[in-house]
């Protein structure tokens, strides 16, 4: 039986179910979706979407190249010409197969496309399943900066698949547990306990400014805890978004403590021209918080080093490996989560505490950068 969380939000309430093999049976769902077109990229098509496609009724397959820097508006503009293609009117239903970038992109097409239609998510990586999937934010990147360009656009439904973690790669089952572990320090311990507790995923330790060759595990489900344990570490980091995005849907005060990690992050990706993975990113982000936490005396050194433990665990990168410390302070200049021009963090004063802090002067944080070369 699916794990099943309902989420309230502005324009109507949404459920998401988690459950093994739910891909193989969508045409119980798919009944008021209407003409409907699935969004996939280049990777995920010939595992999953052509035959998700090919299974659903009045569905047409739109692919788009894999990849973050492919998230931009002239990939709209291509969608908007699939949409068309496929006859897509107000009542039909635009069904985001794939990552984050998939989801980001297609649920900004069905927020735009005729003034909107339905959405419905289907994550196939464990960062989209986590997080990216939850809580309504879409949108594109500009050459300025990620994310510049979006909307607010609820799912009408997100359904998660455990079964398609099988066929991830380690580097992007590492990716996924970055925001896992942001998510535990937030606001669930037991998720560290969790993710502790599990074996490494690979003994591939190596990171670098170049992307890694995708390595898949040789027994997914006994080095990623079993089916169960998937399926419940999924479902706890999953609720501490939905308890964060119900109580703050437009993120104007709380739900921006799920930028933990972010500032950092989404600079070193800019910095690196998205040669680092989101994922990666976040996970030296969030050791780069934790250290910046300590620094500024909002926490003991314990925290930076759990934290800096806990992704040598999973295997995540823990070093900047010679990325100059400038050039992503100056990619933080155009993040949207600054406000006129002032330098802002989410920071942990422990762990379930997070803070935002303000104005922190460049030379503390260009330390904190230099510290982690």
């Amino acid at each position: 039986m699916a794990e099943r969380i309902h989420v309230t939000a502005p324009g109507g309430d949404y459920d998401i179910l988690i459950e093994s093999g739910i891909l193989k049976n969508l045409a119980i769902y798919a009944g008021a979706w209407g003409k409907s077109v699935v969004v996939t990229n280049t990777t995920i098509a010939p595992l999953h979407g052509e035959s998700l496609a090919a299974s659903l009724p009045k569905a047409k397959l739109a692919v788009v190249p894999d990849g973050e820097q492919y998230k931009t508006l002239e990939t709209i503009a291509q969608l908007y010409a699939d949409f068309i293609a496929a006859g897509l009117d107000r009542g039909s239903t635009v069904i985001a197969l794939g990552g984050g970038v998939v989801g980001d992109m297609a649920g900004f097409a069905a927020a735009t496309y005729m003034r909107g239609v339905r959405f419905v998510q289907i994550p196939t990586t464990l960062l989209s399943m986590v997080d990216s999937s939850v809580g309504g934010k879409v949108g594109v990147d500009l050459p300025q900066g990620k994310n510049l360009v979006g909307s607010f656009k609820q799912p009408d439904m997100v359904l998660i698949d455990p079964d398609v973690l099988d066929t991830l790669p380690a580097r992007e089952w590492r990716c996924g547990m970055a925001e896992v572990i942001k998510h535990g320090f937030l606001a669930d311990e037991s998720i560290l306990d969790m993710v502790n507790k599990n074996p490494s995923p690979s003994s591939e330790t190596g990171f670098s400014i170049q992307p890694h060759p995708p390595t898949a595990f040789a027994s997914p489900q006994a080095e990623r805890g079993g089916q169960s344990g998937k399926v419940e570490l999924i479902r706890r980091a999953v609720q501490v978004k939905v308890d964060v995005v119900q109580r703050d849907p437009f993120e104007k005060g709380e739900r921006a403590h799920l930028n933990l990690g972010h500032t950092f992050g989404h600079a070193v990706e800019q910095a690196t021209h998205y040669q680092w993975p989101h994922g990666e990113a976040v996970g030296v982000g969030l050791l780069a918080a934790a250290r910046l936490s300590s620094a500024l005396n909002l926490c003991d050194s314990d925290i930076p080093e759990r934290m800096e433990d806990i992704l040598a665990h999973v295997g995540l990168p823990r070093r900047l490996n010679g990325i100059d410390p400038e050039a992503i302070y100056a990619a933080m200049a155009t993040d949207k989560k600054w406000l006129g021009g002032h330098s802002r963090f989410v920071l942990l004063r422990g762990v379930g505490q997070p803070t935002i802090v303000e104005d922190v002067p460049k030379e503390t944080i260009i330390q904190i950068l230099s510290d982690l070369q």
